[in-house]
């Protein structure tokens, strides 16, 4: 998939307050640009990036089930990601500095705003599918009702229509462990709050696996061990993995960006929104999803008007919705013949 950056020279409003003049706005399309295929809009989740086809290989690329192309298919990058768009560990284009702490909170509305501007950007007049799971899911939620009119079919997969405080306690948690790292509000580069990353990102993995899946990849081995190290080892490899190629910044305010899900907020509640869907919906849950439970997505459904609802089974939590290409694949490729 191809790579593409511009610059928004309008003002950009947040929602909860502030404003930024020059916005960089980063996605990946097909090759050759947009010449009236149908169009595949996936949004990306937390740490991920806007090459679907990195972090969805199984299901994104030539010949497979989001095929790059016989469709458009696009993935914009979020605010506030590390991985090109504007946020905190960006440059301010009116000090030259970086932004750090001066840039606006961002909400999941001000990150489909900024999605929507791309689109414009692509010369895409319809999203024929959209597609997102866990944030990526908020940003498909959002956009389908912030436009309803645009989108033809959608898909939601392990995400929610409001964050819970379940989920809200996780995000806390994480942000109390960047606090914590000393060189954090230090804000003198962006390495700042890098081992406080590791620790937040080790909570993080957590409540994205299930104890199921944590006793099967991680067993001891050894019969006469005296302290348990196995999970252990792997936390710390994979906080030091993102760590070594996301910011603890950007994982900051992404984490604020989560809690800000309230699709009701101003439309009279998550019941009056979510009647304002006109896509075709499919939603998909997993049933070892600790973060977004199978019976939260199932109450969403009966909200949606006519929504397809499925539920998917996996062993490794909310990170199934990366690892059960097969299962997804069952389920949307009736879809993606409807087109």
């Amino acid at each position: 998939m191809e790579r593409h950056k511009f610059i928004y020279e309008e003002n950009f409003e947040f929602e909860a307050g502030g404003s930024v003049k020059g916005l960089e706005l980063v996605y990946h399309c097909s090759e050759g640009g947009y010449h009236g295929q149908k169009v595949i809009w996936i949004c990306h989740a937390l740490t991920a990036n806007s090459d679907p086809s990195d972090w969805w290989p199984q299901l994104v690329g030539p010949g497979k089930l989001f095929d790059t192309d016989k469709y458009f298919v696009m993935c914009g990058n979020m605010l506030c990601s590390s991985y090109g768009s504007s946020g905190p560990a960006t440059i301010n284009p009116a000090t030259g500095k970086t932004f750090f702490f001066d840039f606006p909170k961002t909400t999941v509305r001000d990150i489909v705003k900024a999605l929507d501007i791309m689109r414009e950007h692509a010369g895409v007049p319809q999203i024929d599918l959209l597609i997102g799971a866990s944030i990526g899911g908020f940003q498909a939620i959002e956009y389908s009702v912030m436009f309803p009119d645009l989108i033809r079919h959608a898909a939601f997969i392990a995400t929610l229509e409001r964050v819970t405080p379940w989920l809200t306690a996780f995000e806390e948690s994480q942000r109390m462990a960047l606090e914590a790292d000393q060189t954090f509000r230090a804000c003198e580069s962006l390495d700042g709050g890098k081992e406080g990353l590791k620790c937040a990102r080790s909570i993080a993995l957590i409540s994205y696996r299930s104890e199921e899946g944590y006793n099967i990849k991680q067993p001891e081995t050894d019969v006469d061990t005296i302290f348990a190290d196995r999970s252990a080892s792997y936390q710390r490899y994979q906080g030091k993995k993102l760590a070594d190629r996301f910011d603890a910044y950007s994982y900051w305010y992404l984490a604020y960006g989560v809690d800000s899900q309230n699709v009701g907020r101003g439309r009279g509640g998550v019941k009056a929104a979510l009647a304002q869907i006109k896509a075709e919906v499919t939603m998909i849950s997993i049933d070892s999803d600790v973060i977004f439970p199978a019976h939260a997505m199932a109450d969403m459904a009966d909200m949606v008007p006519g929504a397809d609802y499925h539920m998917i089974t996996s062993l490794f939590g909310h990170d199934g919705f990366l690892l059960e290409a097969d299962q997804i694949t069952e389920i949307m490729a009736p879809v993606l013949e409807r087109l």
